[in-house]
């Protein structure tokens, strides 16, 4: 897993004038794709990425619908 960053950045758009940055950190975990998972620090915002930096965002808990990122870069 070295050629993946341990930090990402998931950028998401906002209504005000500036984006949510929401900091991710690998995990030992893969996802489906086989690709590390990251997760920010209170485990709610988790993310399969792959190296070319394809983000498919993942539920952490029932009933969440979550949004993929605007962009997504290594931290």
């Amino acid at each position: 897993m070295d050629e993946y960053p341990a930090v990402y950045e998931l950028i998401f758009q906002a209504p005000a004038v500036e984006d949510d940055v929401v900091l991710v950190h690998r995990t030992d975990a893969s996802g489906a794709g086989g690709y590390p998972v990251y997760e920010d620090d209170t485990g709610i915002v988790r993310a399969e990425i792959s190296a070319e930096g394809e983000v498919r965002m993942m539920a952490s808990g029932g009933h969440q619908q979550p949004v993929p990122p605007h962009a997504v870069r290594a931290a």
